[in-house]
C-alpha cells in the first residue's frame, strides 16, 4: 500500500499509513512527509517498533539534528539512560525507575505541562521534534498540540498588525518560574540567558504566518512587563481553543512528529509512580528568527 496521509481534524494533525519507518525513506516519501508537515503540522505514525538507531535514521533522513540536545538536569547529574543524541523526556532515572515526587529533575520536567515550543529558548530554535513511545502509563500522559498558523489567521486585523513587529525574550527561567521552580545555579542561569524571537513567524516553504508563542516567552521588547505578560496570556488563550488543538492518546510504538515553528504543545499529567518512557530527536532550525543583539545596559 502506498503512503497515505489522513487528516485527523480541520486544522491540525494527520495520521500516516502505508510506511515502515524501519526502512530507508525514499526521496518521494521524504518530500511527502515535509509537505504533510507544512499542511498539518503534526504527523502520527502508529505501530512503528523502532530501535534507537532506526528512530535516528528516520530523523536524519528529514534533516540534521540540533547541535545541543542534552537535557539540562540530566546532563548536570551525568544521568543518561539512552544515547545522548536523544532527548530523554521520560520520568525515569538511570535505573529505569520513576523519579521520586520531590526529585529536582522531575519538578523541572513537569514544566513541560505548560504550552511551549521546543527550543524556543535557543538562538536558533528547533524545526521538527520526533517523539517515540516505548512505555506508557495506564492513564493520562496525552500530548496536546495547538496550531499557531490557524490561530494567527483567526485573529482580527488590528491584532495581527499589533503583533507583527514584536520581539519577545524566551528562557526556561521564565517558564519554570511560572510553576514555582526558581532554584537555579549560577551556571544554569548563564545557560538559560534569554534569547530574542519574533512573535510572528513565516514558514519558508509556504509563506504561511503563525504566532510564535511559548511558556518560555517572558516579556516583549519595549513593552512594560505587565502589559507584555497580559498580551502573551491573551494570545495563548486564543491559540489553544479547542478547534485549534489535537490531543494525542499514546500507544506503545507510536512516533509523533511536529513542527515547532507552527505549533505549541504540552504534556498532560499521568500517575507519577508509573513509567513513561518517551524518547525525542530534534531537527534543527535554519536560522534565528531575529538577529540576536547584546543587551545594552541601561
Amino acid at each position: 500500500m502506498p503512503m497515505q496521509i489522513r487528516p485527523l481534524g480541520p486544522f491540525i494533525g494527520a495520521e500516516v499509513d502505508g510506511i515502515d519507518l524501519r526502512e530507508p525513506l525514499t526521496p518521494a516519501q521524504a518530500e511527502a512527509i515535509h509537505h504533510g508537515m507544512d499542511r498539518y503540522a503534526v504527523l502520527v505514525f502508529r505501530g512503528q517498533p523502532l530501535t534507537n538507531d532506526q528512530h535516528m535514521a528516520f530523523t536524519l533522513a528529514l534533516g540534521p539534528l540540533e547541535t545541543t540536545q542534552k537535557n539540562v538536569m540530566r546532563s548536570a547529574s551525568g544521568e543518561f539512560r539512552i544515547p545522548d543524541s536523544f532527548n530523554d523526556v521520560s520520568n525515569l532515572d538511570r535505573n529505569n525507575q520513576p523519579y521520586a515526587p520531590g526529585d529536582r529533575k522531575r519538578l523541572f520536567a513537569i514544566g513541560n505541562r505548560l504550552w511551549h515550543s521546543d527550543s524556543s529558548f535557543k538562538v536558533v530554535p528547533a524545526k521538527y521534534s520526533l517523539l517515540r513511545a516505548v512505555r506508557i502509563p495506564s492513564a493520562g500522559g496525552n500530548t496536546e498540540f495547538a496550531h499557531m498558523g490557524a490561530a494567527y489567521e483567526a485573529l482580527d486585523g488590528d491584532t495581527r498588525d499589533l503583533i507583527e513587529p514584536l520581539i519577545c525574550e524566551h528562557s526556561q527561567l521564565f517558564s519554570r518560574d511560572v510553576i514555582g521552580f526558581r532554584e537555579f545555579s549560577p551556571e544554569e542561569r548563564e545557560r538559560f540567558k534569554p534569547v530574542r524571537q519574533r512573535l510572528v513567524r513565516t514558514l519558508p516553504r509556504t509563506g504561511r504566518k503563525s504566532i510564535y508563542l511559548s511558556s518560555h516567552a517572558g516579556t516583549i521588547m519595549g513593552w512594560q512587563l505587565p502589559e507584555a505578560r497580559l498580551l502573551l496570556h491573551d494570545l495563548t488563550e486564543h491559540a489553544t481553543q479547542r478547534e485549534f488543538v489535537y490531543s494525542h492518546r499514546w500507544q506503545v510504538n507510536d512516533l509523533v512528529m511536529w513542527d515547532n515553528r507552527q505549533t505549541m504543545h504540552r504534556g498532560r499529567p499521568f500517575p507519577p509512580e508509573e513509567p513513561r518512557d518517551v524518547r525525542r530527536t530534534t531537527i534543527k532550525g535554519h536560522a534565528p528568527t531575529v538577529e540576536q543583539q547584546e543587551a545594552v545596559a541601561a
